[in-house]
Parts: structure tokens; C-alpha cells; sequence
């Protein structure tokens, strides 16, 4: 970690938002938090019904991935997360999650965690990108753009809290220029986090919902705030690789590899700043161009 704060109000509310109240037979409740979207943010889905399963696995067991629906749009309002002891084998674990909200099953999550252990290793290398130092939060460009949003998007934060991102090409997302070749940014809290890996990878399953559907939308110069497409996760699929902190930058590289139908892929990786692979991600989401005039 480096030049960070020593506390961050948003931090402590990021890290609350993943404690989990148990409710007993492996159900556990946890609260919400309106960030500015429609519904309940995705990436608060996955990151806590991440962790309430892994709050049934064996304290030696890492999650090393994840598969996920979004079923219904959440409410923000608190999210029952209710745990299913799938499978406990040697090596690996299995679990699986339904988050319910008015009794309705609103997401769907299996994860599997494994013992540590040792294997071949190789990785896809680390692009060449510049450095975070010396590039624009992504909270600088919203502000900036605040008063052009209709309502109630220019009173809403707009972003995940407690997390600095800074885009290595800074994207105009009220007027923006098509652009192929993904895009990439560098993330991290914004104060130090726990020395608790199973949080560090919770909420880095958070923040990955965090603008990758919309690289499915950059080659097209769609604007989600200008009202040109409807946007909406269907399904997210996430792998941990190594060990990682999130108060440390992480950068993340995103693209889609296809477009149709009303949907579009993205795919994303994580690179730590020694170059290190410690995460990929893939999500399908609802891309729908709204017709004017």
C-alpha cells in the first residue's frame, strides 16, 4: 500500500456493506446502498453473496471462482442471502446462493473455493499502459459533467463508494467518440482495507460490475447518460488467479468481443503493478439502443 489516507468514511461503509448479519441454517442478511443506479447495484450482489457463502466454508478454502444471474432488478433495501452447502470434497467446496428480497429470488450465485496448492503457472502479460500517477479520478470527470445530468442522476454519486478509479483514457460519457481496442483503468480503495483476503476479493468481485457492460457499448459512441441504450447484467463469471490487495492499484482491462442480439460480451483481467494476473472476469448484459425521433 502507498499514499493512501489512514481512514475513509466511504471505506468504512464499503467494508459494513459486506458484514453479514447470520440469521441461522446458513442464511445471513445484509444492508444496501443506493449508489445512483435504478435498482440494487449488481456488484453488491456478488461481492455479498460472495461472502455469505464463503462464511460456510472450511477457514482453509479460498473462493478461486464464481457464476452468477441477475434474475430481477434489487430494490435498495436489505437482501436475504440464503446458502446451499453444495459440496465438500478433499480439495474444493462448492456453494451455492440465492439473494431474495419481498420473497422473490432476485440473483443466483455458485462459487467454488479450494485448498492452497501448487501447479504449473504461466499468464497472459500485463499490456503496456501508463502508471495511475498523474491521472484524472474518474470522479473529477463526473463532477464536472454533474449539472449537464437530468434528474436524479446529478444528485446521486454515480459510482461505487469508497474506490478511486482513474480510466488511462479518459471517456466523455455524455458525448462519446466511438472507439474500438477496449479501454482500461486503474483501481483501488481509498483508504487501507483489513488484512482479510476473503474481503479483498469480495469486493474486487464488487467493483468488477463497475463499467464493463459498458465497454460494449464504446464502439458504437452510445451514451448511457445521453439516453441511447438500456443497459442491464444478465449473468457475471469471475476467476481469482493469485493473491492481491484492493488498497493497492489493481488495472483493469476491458473489452467485448462481440455484440447482437439486444446483448453484448465483455471481458475483463486484473493485473497487479508488479504484473502479476490475480483476477479475469466475463459478464453478458442487456444492451438495448433506444431509437429517438
Amino acid at each position: 500500500m502507498t499514499d493512501l489516507l489512514p481512514a475513509h468514511p466511504d471505506v468504512d461503509r464499503l467494508v459494513e456493506l459486506m458484514r453479514l448479519a447470520p440469521q441461522g441454517n446458513d442464511h445471513f442478511v445484509a444492508q444496501s446502498d443506493d449508489i445512483g443506479t435504478p435498482a440494487l447495484f449488481g456488484g453488491q450482489a456478488l461481492g455479498q453473496a460472495l461472502m455469505a457463502a464463503s462464511l460456510t466454508v472450511p477457514a482453509d478454502r479460498m473462493v478461486h471462482s464464481l457464476h452468477a444471474y441477475f434474475l430481477l432488478p434489487g430494490e435498495h433495501a436489505p437482501v436475504t442471502y440464503e446458502v446451499d452447502r453444495v459440496r465438500d470434497g478433499r480439495s474444493f467446496s462448492m456453494r451455492s446462493v440465492v439473494a431474495r428480497q419481498s420473497d422473490k429470488i432476485i440473483f443466483e450465485l455458485t462459487a467454488s473455493f479450494q485448498t492452497a496448492d501448487e501447479g504449473p503457472e504461466h499468464q497472459v502479460p500485463m499490456p503496456e499502459h501508463p502508471g495511475p500517477d498523474g491521472l484524472m479520478p474518474e470522479s473529477v470527470g463526473r463532477d464536472a459533467i454533474r449539472h449537464l445530468l437530468p434528474m436524479p442522476f446529478r444528485e446521486k454519486l454515480l459510482g461505487p463508494r469508497g474506490l478511486e478509479l482513474r480510466r488511462v483514457q479518459p471517456l466523455n460519457p455524455m458525448n462519446p467518440a466511438p472507439r474500438t481496442g477496449g479501454s482500461a483503468m486503474w483501481v483501488r480503495t481509498l483508504a487501507p482495507l483489513p488484512d482479510d483476503p476473503l474481503l479483498h476479493r469480495a469486493l474486487l468481485a464488487y467493483v468488477s460490475d463497475h463499467g464493463l457492460l459498458l465497454a460494449a457499448t464504446e464502439p458504437h459512441g452510445l451514451s448511457l447518460l445521453r439516453g441511447d441504450v438500456r443497459l442491464a447484467s444478465l449473468d457475471h463469471a469471475m476467476w481469482f488467479h493469485r493473491d492481491f490487495r484492493l488498497d493497492d492499484w489493481l488495472l483493469y482491462v476491458i473489452d467485448s468481443p462481440n455484440a447482437g442480439g439486444a446483448r453484448g460480451l465483455c471481458e475483463g483481467r486484473y493485473y497487479a503493478r508488479d504484473g502479476r494476473l490475480v483476477a479475469s472476469v466475463m459478464q453478458e448484459g442487456m444492451v438495448r439502443q433506444i431509437k429517438k425521433g
